[in-house]
Parts: C-alpha cells; sequence; structure tokens
C-alpha cells in the first residue's frame, strides 16, 4: 500500500491480496484502512473518488485478488456551523482533543432536524481549530452517543489525532464502559452478550439482531445493584454498533429504563433512557500514553438509580 500526498488531497494504491478475493469493496477497504470509518469510506466510493482498476464502481463491487483500488481523499471541506455559547463540561483538554461529558439531550452533529444547538456548535465557539475529516456538519467528531445518553465523549482538535483515534476505535482498541439502568432483575450476575446487529427489517429506524445484514457486535455486563423492578449494570463495548447496548439488552429480556424506542413502556416515569457512558479510555494519539477518563453521574441518573434499586451492592 501506498500514501501519495497532493498538493490539496491525498492518494492512496492498494492491491487486493488473495484472502480478500470476492468480498465487497467497501469491506476490503475497511480492513486495510482501519483509520477511516466504513461510513466514510462509503461516502467516498458513492462520490467516485474510488477506483477499482482505474473504474468507479458501486460499494457491493466484489473484488478479485490482485485487483488495483486507488483512493483520493479530497481536501477537507470547510467547516459551515456557527459557533454558539453552550456551556460545556470538560474532563480533558490539550492541543490535540478534547473530552466532553456530554448532557442527556443534546445532539452530538448538526443533521437535518437538528441545524443549531449541538455539540458541534458549542466545540466551535470554544475552540475554533477542529479536525475537518468528519466532513462541514461533524468537524472533529470521532465517535457518537445518542441525544439522550450522557457521558464521555472525544473529540480531535486536528487531523492526525482525528486518524489516530479513528484507528483505534476501528481495532476495537478503546476502553468504552457504560452504566445502565435495566428492567428487571438479572439471573446471572454476568456475562458475554456476543449477538450481531442490522437495521429492523421492519421497523427502519431501530436496529435489531435479527437483521439478515447484521455485523458482528459483543457487550460484556456485570450486575452491579439490583432491586426487583429494576437492575444497575455495566457494560463494556467490545464493537460500536449503533444502539447496541440498547438492542442487545433489549434482547436480553432487560431493556433500558426509559428507552422510548425499545422499551416505551417503561419509559413513562422517565426523563430519558438511563444510559451513562461512565469511562472512557484510549491511547493518547501524539504521546501514545494510556488516558482514562470518567464522567460523573447526572442526577437525573443517580435519583433514577436511587429510586429504582436496593442501596446493597452485588
Amino acid at each position: 500500500m501506498r500514501r501519495l500526498p497532493t498538493e490539496r488531497s491525498t492518494r492512496i494504491e492498494l492491491v487486493v491480496p488473495k484472502d480478500d478475493a470476492k468480498l465487497r469493496l467497501d469491506r476490503v477497504l475497511a480492513k486495510q484502512l482501519p483509520e477511516y470509518s466504513r461510513s466514510r469510506l462509503q461516502q467516498l466510493i458513492r462520490a467516485g473518488f474510488v477506483r477499482v482498476n482505474g473504474i468507479t464502481t458501486r460499494q457491493s463491487h466484489l473484488v478479485q485478488a490482485g485487483d488495483e483500488i486507488e483512493l483520493t481523499e479530497p481536501p477537507v471541506e470547510k467547516i459551515e456551523d456557527q459557533p454558539e455559547p453552550i456551556p460545556l463540561e470538560i474532563l480533558f483538554e490539550d492541543k490535540d482533543l478534547i473530552v466532553i461529558n456530554k448532557p442527556a439531550g443534546l445532539v452530538v452533529h448538526p443533521g437535518a432536524r437538528h441545524r443549531s444547538g449541538t455539540l458541534v456548535n458549542a466545540l466551535l465557539h470554544h475552540c475554533p481549530t477542529l479536525s475537518g475529516i468528519g466532513g462541514k456538519e461533524r468537524p472533529g467528531i470521532v465517535h457518537r452517543l445518542d441525544k439522550e445518553t450522557s457521558g464521555c465523549l472525544v473529540v480531535a482538535k486536528n487531523d492526525v489525532a482525528h486518524r489516530e483515534l479513528a484507528r483505534q476505535f476501528a481495532e476495537r482498541t478503546v476502553e468504552k464502559i457504560y452504566l445502565a439502568l435495566v428492567t428487571g432483575k438479572l439471573r446471572k450476575q454476568s456475562g458475554v452478550i456476543d449477538e450481531k446487529i442490522g437495521r429492523h427489517p421492519v421497523h427502519r429506524q431501530r436496529m435489531s439482531v435479527a437483521s439478515s445484514r447484521g455485523r458482528a457486535a459483543k457487550t460484556e455486563y456485570r450486575v452491579v445493584r439490583s432491586g426487583e423492578q429494576a437492575s444497575l449494570i455495566e457494560c463494556q463495548l467490545h464493537s460500536g454498533r449503533t444502539h447496541q447496548i440498547r438492542v442487545h439488552l433489549h434482547h436480553l429480556g432487560h431493556p433500558v429504563l426509559g428507552d422510548k424506542v425499545y422499551a416505551p413502556r417503561f419509559a413513562k416515569d422517565f426523563p430519558r433512557q438511563m444510559l451513562h457512558a461512565w469511562k472512557l479510555g484510549f491511547c493518547h494519539p501524539r504521546t501514545g500514553e494510556w488516558k482514562n477518563f470518567e464522567a460523573p453521574l447526572p442526577d437525573d441518573f443517580a435519583a433514577a438509580m436511587k429510586m429504582t434499586t436496593e442501596s446493597q451492592q452485588v
């Protein structure tokens, strides 16, 4: 594989190895270029920035051993979002990155339904220099949390940090530990949910373990505190699928309290889904030092925990 920097873009050339023959183009690129998210690679393919043997093609194209792939990363898009003076709780900051304790209710980046009032708008007011790899609507965004999920989130301030952090997320070396309040009392005090997750075959806004095109997903859990009606559990993610914890716990028969999408009958007594990104750990993209961060429990989560579980530790 060769990386050839040009004046305004980067060109990457690679040859498909025998082991990757008959795989989809986007899957081969995801394997060979872990610093890129699969969605970003698909976006580049659709936009015509990827050629196979000199010809643009679809992301579902099945490659052959020896095929020559050329990916051209276009110049970074100019950030167009507007800075807004939205308060931020900063857990850590240096010249490469910033770690935020995201409050519940704050959308991470602008989209069709949220053009302003997002974390990105707040970040641009706090630090105008953010990585542009995510495009004009997602500057600096390496990973996301649902609107209603609170807790640790890391943002890249420059492209070097963004690429390195994205690689760590892709290779699953980032430590991600969540706390969740769920319905009922679990029979097992710990376990692993290893079920593929994909788009729900009927309800397109939901994810499901029943999808025929699901991707590998693994969640390790441990009961921390338990009552008759609800339990507090610690979840460690070994992958990063959309709605992963919510889908896996629903599949386990213990959906997250307050989840209006996957467990609406358990949502009416809670202000939001009771899910908190408690701890985040990764290697600093510049120094290589392992960094750990912990987001304090928000008041609504602590109140719900007190109301639904016993004080005795399991």
